[in-house]
């Protein structure tokens, strides 16, 4: 037999023997490769960018500052800006926002003052502006309020967004120690600060907090300038008290005034103020017409009557005119 057909014969008994195996290989082989490159490809789409390119995370305070001794702190979940007035003798907060926010508070207070935070005054009961009272009690703070906000700390919260929200009863530790009936000043910084109780609005125990010398008033949530007026009927708050509110900062107010909302991502000012008083004093004239008129609370809530001011003022879903219209009703019916 020929060299060549004793190959032949070879070639024929190796791939009967060793064909299937060297197919089989191959075919796994290249699976295993096209499976290696595409993982490849989608690792380089969907891998996510190096930590530099990512966007930070957003700080859990913007510092706006008003005055050479005030600033605004805006929270990250806009809850309850709280005011910053510091100097040479002491640091006094109005608000204190929730708890879990309070060493990032004191973080940015450090970077205003060398001094601890002395007092910290709250505006209202809700607990995005009483919510680090206990752990600032914890830093030394002195807690300031009016009376009414102590007294609704004694039992549990209960706030009006989405038909009606409880919250367990404040700490102890949370409970002001300094309370007053009408009105009370500090002087510090060679500044007076005047708090005094609002007309009932937001709630029953507002206080308006005013920077005399500074020219700089923070209102609390009597004055939000993102979203319709939250009036809390669980804690004594008013439709009509909120316009009359209003009237009181605005007549204290004037051309250079400052003012820090309780919601909202900028400083005010007079201007902001009369911008709120006006669409307040609106929706009074216009459901007032309509009860006037006879309609039902049912036929005055088909006739879209905020359709003027729902573009700027609702924005907010957990809190609409719809949600502020019975109460609107009910006090111009009742005062009938």
């Amino acid at each position: 037999m020929s060299w060549i057909n004793e190959n032949r014969l070879v070639g024929a008994f190796l791939g009967a023997f060793f064909g299937p195996f060297f197919r089989t290989f191959f075919r796994s082989f290249f699976s295993a490769a096209v499976t290696f490159a595409a993982g490849l490809i989608l690792s380089a789409v969907f891998a996510p960018a190096p930590l530099s390119a990512q966007e930070a995370p957003r700080p859990a305070f913007t510092s706006h500052r008003i005055t050479d001794s005030i600033v605004m702190l805006e929270p990250a979940d806009t809850n309850g800006n709280v005011g910053v007035f510091f100097g040479d003798e002491a640091v006094l907060l109005v608000d204190s926002h929730y708890e879990r926010n309070v060493e990032a508070l004191v973080a940015e207070v450090a970077k205003l003052s060398d001094l601890p935070i002395s007092f910290a005054v709250n505006t209202h009961i809700h607990p995005d502006h009483i919510g680090g009272n206990a752990r600032l009690a914890g830093y030394g703070v002195t807690l300031v309020a009016h009376d009414r906000v102590r007294l609704r700390m004694l039992k549990e919260l209960r706030i009006p967004r989405r038909g009606g929200i409880t919250f367990p009863q404040p700490a102890e530790a949370a409970r002001p120690v300094i309370t007053y009936s009408d009105a009370l000043s500090f002087h510090l910084n060679d500044e007076e600060v005047r708090v005094f109780l609002a007309p009932p609005a937001h709630t029953d125990g507002d206080s308006f907090v005013h920077f005399v010398e500074s020219d700089v008033l923070h209102l609390g949530d009597v004055f939000r300038t993102n979203m319709y007026p939250i009036i809390d009927q669980y804690n004594g708050g008013s439709f009509l008290g909120m316009i009359e509110a209003m009237e009181v900062a605005i007549e204290i107010a004037g051309p250079e005034t400052k003012v820090i909302p309780g919601h909202g991502g900028e400083v005010s000012d007079l201007a902001g103020m009369i911008e709120v008083h006006g669409m307040l004093s609106s929706l009074r004239d216009l459901v007032q017409s309509a009860v006037d008129s006879g309609a039902s609370l049912e036929e005055i809530s088909a006739m879209n009557l905020s359709q003027e001011f729902d573009e700027r003022w609702g924005g907010v879903p957990s809190w609409t005119f719809t949600d502020l219209l019975p109460i609107i009703d009910s006090e111009l019916r009742a005062r009938r």
